[in-house]
């Protein structure tokens, strides 16, 4: 699954007028890195959620084979509820989720996580990146990785390490535990580490965040350094 129903705030004024995932970067609407990295993972269906100027994301998604949208309609639901509301698309077993807003470099993190996936001993399973691999992203970390690949939130601290990368691996018959229509994947997350199964694994390539404009430049440089060697 895609996350891509979200205003795109902090990426304003550029979302005005137009969805975040339909940004250009490198002469392409950002989403399109997310379907190629996926594409080069497996032969996987794709879900994508929308809602804010949600037109524009499903025609151009229109021609894509083996994807569907579902509209987020008559409010947006946040990633968890967005999740829950995807299931009939998706089925129930574990789902990759994707945020289109990053862009990778290096070895495609979907494989990583599928070659370290464990549903034994996991309930979710999240590509970190090191916090001084992290370009463009301005924030404290998301969280410290124990010996064994557990993750833990960094609590009170200042800084943690780790960033969530954007992708994960994750089953979802814990969602059915929300009262809430509209919420955080991010509180199921929480209810994961408390059961000591959420775990993380380290993606050694580049990350970068594009999720704000200055990002997307940065991205955009990026991508023409790499053409021009």
């Amino acid at each position: 699954m895609i996350f891509a129903a979200g205003f795109g705030t902090r990426m304003a004024p550029l979302t005005d007028t137009c969805p975040k995932p339909m940004l250009p970067l490198g002469g392409r609407p950002m989403i399109d890195y997310c379907i190629a990295m996926i594409r080069d993972a497996g032969d996987f269906g794709i879900v994508v959620n929308t809602h804010y100027l949600a037109d524009q994301v499903e025609e151009h998604l229109t021609s894509v084979p083996n994807l569907r949208c579902i509209r987020e309609e008559p409010d947006i639901l946040e990633t968890g509820g967005g999740l829950r509301n995807a299931l009939p698309l998706l089925g129930s077993g574990p789902v990759i989720t994707a945020n289109s807003d990053v862009l990778w470099s290096g070895a495609n993190p979907l494989r990583q996580l599928l070659a370290d996936w464990r549903p034994d001993r996991m309930d979710g399973l999240m590509a970190m990146v090191p916090l001084s691999n992290a370009r463009g992203y301005g924030g404290p970390g998301d969280f410290f990785l124990e010996q064994d690949g557990r993750l833990r939130r960094k609590g009170a601290a200042a800084t943690a390490p780790y960033v969530y990368g954007g992708v994960q691996i994750i089953k979802t018959d814990r969602l059915a535990g929300f009262a809430e229509s509209s919420f955080s994947i991010s509180l199921l997350w929480d209810r994961m580490i408390a059961a000591g199964r959420l775990f993380g694994t380290v993606h050694a390539g580049g990350w970068t965040d594009i999720g704000h404009p200055a990002g997307l430049q940065l991205a955009g440089e990026i991508l023409r350094k790499d053409a021009d060697v």
